[in-house]
């Protein structure tokens, strides 16, 4: 049996955590004093408290590790609902560090990015279309394989080149309830389903057409480049605008080489 104090410095935790622990009965001392109070714990306790010490390191408050430190089952459920918050996490806190570098960029008087903005003519072509609304920009991603698998089942086969593209009804920018439309050129028309349906897209004589090679939450930057390149350049929109995916995390490791092109229907004034 050790004392609070030594069992205290053996594990490198304080008297007053172990003394906290005792009271909301996530670990109880193996023997506790009646004359005076003194707590002891014994040596098959090290595991337990090696246990909570290490699923509060993974953020897990001490009510959560009361629900599941002797319940393997629910741990594992909780423990997978920790990692996927914890990789949003991670995603939000790597478009922060991008932000803040550009940020820096613009301060030193660095060009972000270069854009080659071209002038063409979007040809006619018949789509797969999968038209909801995305809670969120990066939740509609998740859907796109169910939409792969429909067309399958339906028979469709895509177009070569291939040609998968985003388009956004909305008339102003949301960052919930998006109204998006995935499209993917097939060969033909195939039967309708309640997930996919088939639709001619008419040619567009003139778009706006700029490559951006990099994450998408810097989509904002190539935007606000396109936009500003039509206004100088006489152009005005005539169309809802495309998203054309050419690589991503499908085929790249990096989000560096993730390859995207913006489309933008528009005429001269």
């Amino acid at each position: 049996m050790y004392s609070i104090g030594l069992f205290s410095k053996m594990n490198r935790i304080t008297a007053k955590t172990l003394r906290h622990y005792d009271e909301i009965g996530l670990l109880k001392p193996a023997y506790v004093d009646e004359d005076n109070g003194y707590r002891y714990y014994s040596s098959d306790q090290f595991t337990r408290l090696s246990k909570i010490i290490t699923l509060k390191q993974m953020g897990l408050s001490l009510k959560d590790i009361l629900l599941v430190i002797d319940d393997d089952k629910s741990a594992e459920i909780f423990l997978k609902v920790q990692e996927n918050e914890l990789l949003d996490r991670i995603e939000e806190e790597k478009d922060k560090l991008s932000n803040v570098r550009n940020y820096l960029k613009r301060m030193k008087g660095e060009s972000i990015m270069k854009y080659n903005p071209i002038i063409k003519s979007l040809p006619e072509c018949i789509v797969a279309s999968m038209r909801f609304k995305a809670e969120s920009y990066d939740s509609y991603f998740d859907r796109i394989p169910k939409m792969g698998k429909e067309m399958e089942r339906l028979g469709a086969v895509c177009a070569e080149p291939e040609y998968c593209f985003n388009m956004y009804h909305d008339k102003e920018y949301r960052e919930k309830d998006i109204d998006v439309e995935v499209c993917e050129a097939v060969v033909d028309y195939c039967q309708d389903s309640d997930m996919v349906k088939f639709k001619k897209i008419e040619a567009v004589n003139e778009a706006l057409c700029i490559f951006h090679k990099g994450s998408y939450s810097l989509f904002r930057e190539a935007y606000h480049f396109a936009y500003e390149w039509i206004e100088d350049n006489g152009y005005e929109v005539i169309g809802l605008a495309r998203e054309s995916y050419i690589d991503g995390i499908w085929n790249k490791d990096s989000e560096d080489e993730w390859l995207t092109e913006i489309q933008i229907p528009v005429k001269k004034k």
